[in-house]
């Protein structure tokens, strides 16, 4: 999709603000995968310029991913946004239609946002938490958030993957496959898996080399 800096959606498209290798990613990939037309615009705190100028006027936390939808509504927060999506094209198969199975992918986007998504924000801007002059114990900090992040990812991988399934979702990919392809990018996990829950790192890796969605992935990560 074009990018550009258009502040609202409008056309029927939605209006993805976004930047290379962050959230974004997971719902670039549901939008790709639903087949909805919508548009992207780069802009992060990272890279200042006229992208990230239109994100201030639409998120106050300034955050990517935030996704504004063909009526102007904005929704921010990765897992909510994957949630609205998934009920908006019940065909695309993000959330299972199944109500068991639903209820389990629910379950496992809000442990992601609400567990992995919380560590990554430690170790990425210790600064939120304790001032620079503190460094040995920001050090500590990253390092304790680090190795709980990791830990996290394996109770996430005993409770969520069943069996030799393709994917999270089953035979096909749903939402939580999308979810936790890209967070699992972030903070060592994938060596993490790859070495200690070798089933999900299939699975993402997996997810990675999807006919469908491996151009998103690539574009975020060459």
């Amino acid at each position: 999709m074009a990018a550009g800096t258009p502040k609202a959606a409008d056309g029927g498209s939605h209006l993805l603000y976004g930047a290379r290798g962050s959230g974004s990613a997971a719902i670039e990939a549901a939008l790709t995968w639903t087949g909805v037309p919508f548009r992207i615009v780069e802009g992060a705190t990272w890279e200042p310029g006229e992208g990230f100028e239109a994100l201030k006027a639409t998120s106050r936390l300034h955050q990517v991913p935030t996704l504004v939808l063909p009526d102007g509504t904005v929704m921010t927060e990765s897992a909510a946004i994957l949630i609205h999506l998934g009920l908006a094209h019940p065909a695309s198969g993000l959330l299972p239609a199944d109500a068991p199975r639903r209820a389990r992918a629910l379950r496992g986007l809000v442990y992601v946002a609400a567990n992995c998504y919380a560590a990554i924000g430690v170790i990425d801007y210790p600064e939120r938490w304790l001032p620079a002059s503190r460094k040995p114990a920001r050090d500590a900090l990253v390092a304790g958030a680090r190795e709980r992040l990791h830990a996290l990812w394996s109770v996430f991988a005993e409770t969520f993957v069943e069996g030799d399934a393709r994917y999270l979702g089953g035979e096909a990919p749903d939402a939580l496959d999308l979810l936790a392809a890209v967070v699992s990018k972030w903070s060592g996990a994938r060596a993490y898996l790859k070495a200690k829950q070798p089933a999900l790192s299939a699975i993402v890796e997996r997810l990675d080399q999807h006919p469908k969605l491996q151009p998103v992935f690539a574009r975020h990560w060459s």
